[in-house]
Order: structure tokens, then sequence, then C-alpha cells
């Protein structure tokens, strides 16, 4: 063909980092914060166990929930340093400087038996900076219902 050019041998560039192949990373969902003044707080229904955390079973019947229960008033951009310090209030194991407490949701299933999913871990006094520390409970895609397990270990 005449009149046509053929392009030269180069070799290939790099792509630039934001180009990178493959899917792109997912994106965490940010949520506007709630205007506390205007907005009525939810009652969080939080059970604490020293060791580990409580099981499925442990929830099975409605009204004989565990004992050991903090009901705590918040929001849901209340983040996991937040309510470590509010559990660290009311439960003395979680005071000491090297406890760590594992946060799990307990909720029905579809089928309508609970799953307990853990969610977080800080530390009892962490400076706030930990990964899991800024989690909010609507990041962590907490209904309104669903109950707060928090292992003191």
């Amino acid at each position: 063909m005449a009149g046509v050019a053929e392009a030269p041998n180069r070799p290939a560039r790099p792509l630039p980092p934001s180009q990178a192949r493959g899917p792109p990373p997912p994106a965490r969902p940010r949520f506007e914060p709630v205007d506390r003044e205007k907005t009525c707080p939810l009652l969080l229904r939080v059970f604490t166990k020293i060791g580990g955390h409580h099981t499925k079973e442990d929830f099975a019947v409605r009204g004989k929930e565990p004992k050991d229960e903090v009901q705590i008033y918040t929001w849901k951009d209340a983040n996991l340093r937040e309510l470590t310090d509010l559990v660290k209030e009311v439960a003395p194991a979680a005071r000491r400087r090297d406890a760590k407490l594992s946060f799990a949701f307990v909720y029905p299933d579809k089928n309508g038996r609970n799953v307990v999913r853990p969610v977080g871990m800080t530390h009892s006094y962490g400076n706030g900076r930990r990964q899991d520390d800024s989690k909010t409970l609507a990041e962590l895609s907490f209904q309104i219902g669903d109950y707060l397990d928090v292992a003191i270990l």
C-alpha cells in the first residue's frame, strides 16, 4: 500500500501506576457523618466476653441472650475507637494496657439462623491510627437491630 507509513518497532512503555492492569481496587464507600445534634441515636446492644466471642448458639433464643450486656446509644457513624472507649468504661478487663478488643456483628441470616461476623479489632490504648480504629458502623454494613459482640483478648 502506497502512502501508509508503518510505525517503527518501539519497546512498550510501562503503564503509570494509576493505569495498571487488573481490576481497580474496591473503593471503600464513604458515608456522610451524621448530624448528632439533629439525628436520634440508635440503641446498640453490646455483649462482652473475656477470651473470645460468644457463639451463635448463645443468641439462638430471643430473650435469652448472654447476661453480660451493655446498652449503648450511638449513631451509625460511630467508629470502633469510640466503641472501644465506651466498652472500657464498663468492662474492667478492657482497660488492661495490653488488651485487644475484637468486634463482631451478630444478626440473622436469610434462613433466620444467627451469624457471628468479625468486623475489626482495636487495642485498648491505641492512638486511633490503627487500620480498624476509624471503621464506622455504617462502613461495616451494620444494620439497626444487629448485636455487637466484643471479645476482650
